[in-house]
């Protein structure tokens, strides 16, 4: 990927900062833009690459600015773009938080420098925070200290990409502490027969790392992850993955290897993974509602709530909202747990449970009266929905198996694993 220049426009198309870093593409560029693209525009979203005179931009639209870049080679846009969004989160870092066309004007000088350090020759180099305050002074990078006497070497080998998210010897900890955090969110539609039409899960594993020195993290989760398709089915102890992503400091050879994660952890808190899952969803509640309409007068409810999880959890705001029709005068209903609440606004009852045990069930009983309406029209029965969450429970079935921190000073690291499960869309229709 090659960038010819990079331009920063206001919204009348006025160049408030240029640099190119090739001679392939003339200032005339930003010209031809502003009169093709954003004048034309007027207000309504234009597509985010375009190709004027045999040279493509690339733009986003932050604020009332416009981050271009220009290229005449076949570049990859993606790439371009992540760049483009790199550049604005090291802008936003270096003038605490504001980016707009006044801080633009107010430091040309420092973006100038950051330009030039980001992007050499048309390559994307540095994009780190806390690489590039150690290297440029003029300015306080918001959340990144800065360290004095960075080495020759150590910029070469973090220009390469090495490890550019992590520095040799500016972390210290009395105690050495790791937090893991798998968050899942469970998707469910089922059908009013008790049928599931769609089911999946979507997952993040979020790491803290307060650890010290440079240390080499190894991760494990289940015996057998595997990269599914539509054939592959989970075993005993392994798990099918559909979609899965890595933070860029995983080693991503090592796990094609062994499925096992090796990482060199950023500081703080970071997602070290998202994935996502549709094979054999392990659903932690089951909701079997019968609704029966007695004419035009009364509807009479039945909903049956299960929870399939181990008896030892327990699920936590538990709510469901079940519809009533339109023309509901009153509703009697009586919970077995928790609390009931008819919501005219909404034309729901809301049921609520703060504390749900584990591999029980439930039954809600109760009816709503409807008033006369002159309107003759059949009620559409919207879906239940219903919200929850399982601390220490996987729909997935993704467990970690262990997690090793090897280090040079061999320190003894305390590890804290957690999981929560929680609704995403969970449908039930009636």
């Amino acid at each position: 990927m090659t960038i010819s220049g990079i331009l920063f426009l206001n919204q009348k198309g006025e160049v408030v900062i240029s640099r190119y870093y090739r001679e392939n593409v003339s200032k005339s560029a930003a010209e031809a833009f502003r009169t093709q693209v954003i004048a034309a525009k007027r207000g309504n979203e234009a597509v985010p690459v375009i190709n004027i005179d045999k040279v493509s931009f690339c733009y986003v639209r932050v604020n009332d600015v416009y981050l271009v870049a220009c290229t005449k080679n076949n570049a990859n846009a993606a790439l371009i773009f992540s760049f483009l969004s790199k550049l604005v989160e090291i802008f936003r870092a270096y003038f605490h938080g504001k980016f707009d066309e006044e801080t633009l004007k107010n430091n040309f000088v420092l973006i100038y420098e950051l330009l030039d350090e980001c992007c050499d020759y048309g390559f994307p180099q540095i994009t780190a925070v806390n690489l590039l305050s150690a290297y440029i002074k003029n300015g306080e990078a918001r959340g990144d200290g800065t360290e004095s006497g960075a080495s020759e070497g150590g910029i070469t080998s973090e220009i390469t990409g090495n490890v550019d998210w992590r520095q040799a010897g500016k972390y210290k900890y009395r105690k050495n502490e790791v937090f893991i955090d798998v968050l899942e969110a469970v998707n469910l539609l089922m059908s009013s027969k008790g049928q599931v039409l769609r089911a999946d899960v979507s997952g993040k594993i979020v790491v803290k790392s307060y650890l010290s020195g440079m240390p080499e993290c190894k991760f494990g989760l289940n015996d057998k992850l595997t990269m599914s398709n539509k054939s592959s089915r989970r075993s005993a102890s392994g798990i099918a993955i559909d979609d899965l992503t890595f933070h860029r400091c995983v080693k991503l050879g090592q796990f094609e290897h062994d499925r096992t994660i090796n990482f060199i952890p950023p500081d703080g808190e970071f997602e070290l993974a998202k994935y996502r899952i549709t094979d054999q969803v392990n659903l932690p509640f089951r909701v079997i509602p019968v609704i029966v309409e007695h004419g035009k007068s009364r509807v009479e409810y039945e909903i049956k709530i299960k929870g399939n999880f181990s008896s030892k959890l327990f699920g936590t705001h538990v709510m469901l909202k079940i519809p009533v029709p339109q023309n509901t005068a009153k509703v009697t209903f009586e919970p077995p747990i928790g609390t009931a609440k008819y919501k005219a606004t909404e034309k729901a009852i809301i049921w609520r449970c703060r504390r749900f045990p584990g591999d029980a069930s439930y039954v809600l009983r109760g009816e709503a009266k409807l008033s006369h309406s002159m309107e003759d029209k059949a009620w559409v029965r919207p879906p239940i929905i219903m919200e929850f969450q399982v601390p220490m429970f996987t729909s997935s079935g993704l467990h970690v198996r262990f997690l090793k921190v090897f280090e040079r000073s061999n320190y003894e690291t305390t590890k804290w694993v957690r999981y929560m499960t929680r609704a995403g869309t969970y449908q039930i229709r009636i």
